[in-house]
């Protein structure tokens, strides 16, 4: 699939001199480009960085410095978000198109620009417009400072594993027909690891992911779903996964056979292999986990596990164990994994939970469906289009980047400062819903005083039926410190909160017919995106933004943006 041009130049020379100094600045070059691949006996075109899907894989320490040219060879808008990183004081390398960059175009090229601070793990990078990121991602691996051990014995080899789906037809096309419909978008036609559907779909055996191991060691799989609308159980057969991080953010390890990462998640995971040769190879598989009535691809993607061996053995020959992966609609798994997650919380990983808030929100999160506007029936519910919406806001990117339009004060008829603290009207969130809700579309932002601690509690409704929602926070951090089902109860469930060891991350899923509570300390000037990381819901609205002011001190303010910043 052509070569990799991948430019990579680590400041190796000033390291050699100056022993003391472990940060450098990493230089990567993406070039944005058509590349034909074949999947399931079927050739496309898809849009890739280098040549190459998935795409080029980013290393770097703790502390450095990353410089990412990014060229845009082909005719879609194009930005790029460095999902999990936080960007403090550096808004404008974000990424999300309208949010705090206009998109790159066609022709020209922009260079993110931003330093790794206080993070260390497994991130990942993709397109940030449109349904682009449907090829268009790869993982961001960032590694302790030098001298600086993990907090788990050493791994003998760390790999990275990301999920993706594919689709035969055109993702930006899917996507355009459902918006000018108004009904739900085309599912895919399979699911990848490591860009490969693997054994399990027809006329794709060749292109399945081998993971070759040795017996007696220990492997720290680096696992990312990139899958464009699907959370995923994935589990390795006979094997038993260790958890140790969530979201670049250590944890209290454990142990399970089968794991659930959403859309936007990293988990890393020990994988200790058996002792002598098992005389078997053994499939890791995923497939979704499924809430709602919207439809879904029901398949399972496979790649293979294969000891080596010092004797010559026909593999072809050994038994092939596969592993029991849960129902469809098994949320009490679901439930249960997560509610073992904890953060680390020793003393030289804290977990700095605001034991004060400044502000108590409260956001419902749901599908909905909105009238049609231009043409007389949509293919939703009863002739409507589907919406979805944030606190009855159903949310719409401006033409212009929000944070430049903040930064030059040149907000009117851009945005509006007043997003709702809570829903315009209150009702049984996960019983019976009105039959309107009064959702209307708008731009609307939150804003928030620097230094601000905030709880928010997230609420599914069941307006178009329970649902799951992975929500992504940009810029930040947070503690999950509750969780629950039904509706949630502000005199009760905050004394079951957990404030001293609750899980740190950056996505969350929204239980399906319940509420998460999170809390975190609004200290990153600038514009920061959240949104549901299923992919048709943001489409549809469910987003929205926070406008993070700056504070009194040199280092609490947003710094200019570079000179070649994109221009819409």
């Amino acid at each position: 699939m052509g070569a990799i041009e991948i430019f990579l130049v680590s400041l190796m020379i000033a390291s050699c001199l100056l022993p003391s100094v472990s940060a450098a600045t990493r230089h990567y070059k993406f070039e944005i480009k058509m590349q034909n691949v074949t999947r399931l006996c079927h050739t496309k075109s898809i849009v890739t960085v280098n040549g190459q899907f998935p795409g080029p894989r980013i290393v770097a320490r703790e502390g450095d410095r990353l410089e990412i040219e990014v060229v845009n060879h082909v005719h879609n808008n194009i930005s790029i978000h460095w999902h999990g990183i936080r960007q403090v004081r550096s808004g404008w390398a974000d990424g999300p198109a309208y949010v705090t960059q206009c998109p790159i175009q066609t022709g020209q090229k922009y260079l993110y620009n931003f330093t790794i601070i206080g993070q260390r793990g497994t991130f990942w990078w993709h397109a940030h417009i449109s349904w682009l990121r449907s090829t268009l991602y790869g993982p961001i691996i960032i590694l302790p400072k030098k001298n600086t051990p993990y907090p788990f014995a050493k791994p003998y080899k760390e790999v990275p594993i990301i999920f993706g789906e594919w689709f035969n037809a055109d993702t930006e096309a899917i996507i355009s027909q459902a918006l000018q419909t108004g009904g739900g978008p085309n599912v895919s036609d399979a699911y990848t690891i490591n860009g490969l559907p693997g054994p399990l779909y027809n006329c794709s055996t060749k292109d399945t992911f081998k993971l070759k191991v040795k017996p007696g060691k220990t492997y720290l799989l680096r696992l990312i779903n990139a899958a464009l609308n699907d959370e995923l159980f994935f589990s390795i057969a006979n094997h038993t996964l260790q958890i140790i991080d969530a979201d670049g953010v250590y944890v209290k390890p454990f142990e399970t056979n089968t794991l659930i990462i959403t859309p936007g998640q990293t988990h890393n995971v020990l994988l200790k292999t058996k002792p002598h040769f098992p005389n078997a190879t053994f499939y890791m598989t995923a497939r979704p986990y499924v809430t709602g009535l919207g439809t879904f691809d029901n398949s399972t993607v496979a790649g293979i596990l294969e000891y080596e061996s010092k004797t010559e053995l026909h593999l072809k020959n050994l038994p092939l164990f596969k592993p029991l992966l849960p129902a469809l609609n098994d949320t009490n798994f679901v439930t249960n994994f997560t509610s073992r997650l904890r953060s680390l919380a020793s003393p030289q990983f804290l977990a700095n939970v605001p034991q004060n808030v400044d502000k108590r929100l409260f956001f419902t999160v749901g599908l909905g469906t909105s009238p049609c506007d231009q043409i007389k029936t949509c293919q939703g519910p009863n002739g409507t289009k589907f919406s979805a919406s944030i606190n009855n806001v159903s949310f719409i990117l401006p033409t212009t980047a929000l944070l430049q339009s903040h930064f030059f004060g040149q907000s009117k008829g851009v945005y509006k400062p007043d997003f709702p603290y809570s829903p315009l009207n209150w009702f049984n969130y996960t019983g019976n819903p009105p039959n309107n809700t009064l959702v209307h579309n708008d731009t609307k932002l939150m804003v928030l005083p620097f230094n601000t601690s905030v709880e928010l509690v997230m609420q599914d409704t069941s307006i178009l039926g329970l649902e799951s929602h992975p929500l992504h926070l940009h810029g930040f951090n947070f503690f999950v410190v509750g969780q629950g089902f039904g509706n949630f109860d502000p005199n009760k469930d905050p004394s079951n909160f957990n404030l001293v060891d609750p899980i740190e991350r950056n996505t969350v899923g929204v239980p399906s017919g319940g509420w998460v509570a999170i809390r975190f300390l609004a200290d990153n000037p600038g514009v920061w995106f959240m949104h549901c990381h299923l992919e048709v819901h943001t489409s549809w609205g469910l987003e929205m933004a926070w406008l993070v002011q700056n504070g009194k001190l040199p280092n609490q303010k947003l710094p200019p943006p570079p000179m070649d910043l994109p221009k819409c």
